[in-house]
């Protein structure tokens, strides 16, 4: 054997060089890890109704970060999450109410069920070359879909929905807790973490390399042998199965949930949106986003139920916060392309 070929076989691979790692994904635990102490303490430093608006942001949060991980990363535009979402909010409560079982069981069945209405109704579209705005349109015209499914079916209570019967005493088991117990705070911010920690995995996984390789340019990706419609539907499902776990947390924290609730129009916008404004593609931008959108959405709603005397016009208007939504989005879209975080992380590398 030649002097060359014994230095090529004992020479180590290029790949397990230290200097050519990627520490990305370690830096984002790290970041994870702050955020996790952060969310751990936040409640007992805040008031009640401070608290129930964290909660609701939280919800928005994951409800983003689901979305994300299909269109951002995926680059597969949905505009029908809500299907989604109502799936993991019917799954608990119907479980719930009419069997009894407990809502964590429920939460983990809708998100399987979730994931597997959501891959079955991306392969539809896939199969049939639906893509850009007429996949976005499909996905669109399933929860509508869903939407009247449910309104109409006698054994899911049709437009009444579910009530949750409230406990006279905590139980873990069934997600109940005292009033303004910090339970209900710390709940959905292990879900949010949860979220997060599957986005990072998946990012820095081949899976997650080869979906994005995918959503950048499916012809070349094809090309060079990644199955594109496979890594396309693992990502539809990881998206699906995360927004359903909102879905659930939603009907235990409202005790309620009706057809509106879970499958309206607005629950895929409110999905949307903080993805949009705080940076797509990205593992913060959703969360960025959904602390701009949270709070803002609970500042229009006080103004419009006690707007001061110079606003004294507003009270009782409804569609404000959509359009507060659209006018927010056109500067985003007109100033920061890429969304508050991605922008911020764009001029920060330069």
């Amino acid at each position: 054997m030649s002097d060359t070929a014994t230095r090529q076989r004992t020479q180590p691979a290029a790949a397990d060089d230290p200097r050519l790692r990627d520490h990305t994904q370690s830096r984002s635990y790290l970041a994870l890890l702050a955020l996790t102490v952060v969310l751990a303490v936040l409640p007992l430093v805040l008031s009640e109704r401070v608290e129930s608006i964290a909660i609701r942001t939280m919800i928005f949060a994951i409800m983003a970060v689901g979305w994300n991980l299909m269109s951002g990363y995926g680059g597969m535009f949905s505009f029908g999450h809500a299907a989604f979402f109502g799936i993991g909010a019917y799954t608990d409560a119907y479980l719930l109410v009419e069997h009894g079982v407990s809502p964590w069981i429920a939460m983990a069945l809708g998100a399987i069920i979730s994931a597997a209405a959501g891959t079955l109704i991306a392969f539809l579209c896939l199969r049939y070359k639906l893509a850009g705005s007429y996949f976005a349109l499909a996905t669109f015209a399933f929860a509508q879909m869903f939407l009247l499914v449910v309104q109409n079916l006698d054994f899911l209570r049709k437009t009444l929905g579910y009530n949750i019967p409230i406990l006279p005493r905590d139980s873990w088991a069934m997600m109940q807790f005292a009033q303004g117990s910090d339970y209900y705070f710390w709940i959905p911010a292990g879900l949010l973490v949860l979220a997060l920690a599957i986005t990072i995995a998946f990012v820095g996984s081949r899976s997650g390399q080869y979906t994005q390789a995918v959503r950048d340019d499916e012809v070349a990706a094809a090309s060079l042998g990644i199955k594109v419609l496979r890594y396309r539907l693992f990502a539809v499902a990881l998206s699906c199965a995360v927004t359903s776990v909102a879905g659930s947390y939603y009907t235990q924290y409202y005790f309620f949930v009706g057809p509106e609730q879970a499958f309206g129009g607005s629950v895929s916008i409110e999905a949307i949106i903080p993805a949009v404004i705080g940076g797509i593609g990205t593992i913060w931008g959703p969360i960025v986003g959904a602390l701009v959108v949270g709070p803002l959405s609970e500042l229009i709603a006080t103004v419009l139920r006690n707007p001061p005397e110079v606003l004294g016009f507003l009270q009782g208007v409804t569609g404000l916060d959509v359009a507060v939504y659209a006018a927010l989005l056109i500067i985003i879209v007109l100033f920061m392309p890429k969304g508050i975080y991605g922008t911020i992380r764009e001029r920060w590398r330069k």
